[in-house]
């Protein structure tokens, strides 16, 4: 009876090393969802079947950095409350990378938009800004100081910047027909602190009203 007690405790005790290793061994990636779509319903996230949101995601909202174990995992983005899923892909995390997926253009052909994010702090006195054109109907877009220089240039749907560092600032800016003086979206007092990250998206349809208006939204992403 002692000897099985004895054995029974190694084996526990070894069972619980191995578990504890195991722990030990696991990697992350950082993962934040966007919903873009701008006549797309809520929606839930599930990562490997696992419901990750508590409530709906909606136009135009987004998680905010997940922590999910690297490696390739199956994303799903479903319809709330149902199995209905618009998006199933298996995509492949790195270890220590920060991702962001978008859910992008009309319901009818949503689809995932994946980009790999570099978050590495700004210079002193700096801000980084990408921008995304993510407005299905849009025609190509310049992004630019009002009345000035353009920041980013002739960036079409599903098109994306590079984090780009500009100084701390509050900035006048305006969306123009690519390549024109066509004011599309002004995108008055848009405020850079330094330090930060962000990323800007032309969200809604062209023509649109109410909330899939042509419009922008500010990802902060630190």
């Amino acid at each position: 009876m002692k000897t099985t007690k004895l054995f029974l405790a190694v084996f526990v005790c070894a069972l619980m090393l191995v578990v504890t290793s195991c722990k030990k061994d696991l990697t992350y990636a950082k993962v934040l969802v966007t919903h873009a779509s701008p006549n797309g319903p809520g929606v839930d996230l599930l990562i490997d079947d696992s419901k990750i949101n508590t409530s709906a995601l909606n136009f135009p909202s987004n998680t905010g950095y997940l922590q999910v174990e690297s490696g390739t995992r199956n994303i799903k983005v479903n319809v709330s409350g149902t199995t209905t899923s618009v998006i199933a892909a298996d995509l492949l995390f790195d270890v220590d990378k920060s991702y962001s997926i978008f859910a992008i253009d009309s319901v009818a052909k949503i689809s995932p938009l994946v980009l790999t994010d570099d978050l590495t702090a700004p210079a002193a006195g700096k801000a980084h800004v990408r921008f995304i054109h993510l407005s299905p109907n849009a025609p190509a877009v310049d992004v630019a100081v009002t009345g000035g220089s353009v920041l980013f240039g002739g960036k079409s749907f599903k098109d994306y910047t590079t984090f780009t560092p500009l100084d701390a600032g509050t900035y006048n800016l305006e969306v123009r027909v690519a390549g024109t003086s066509t004011v599309a979206l002004p995108l008055p007092g848009i405020v850079l602190e330094a330090g930060k990250i962000y990323t800007v998206f032309a969200k809604g349809f062209l023509g649109g009203t109410g909330a899939q208006a042509l419009g922008a939204q500010i990802i902060v992403n630190n």
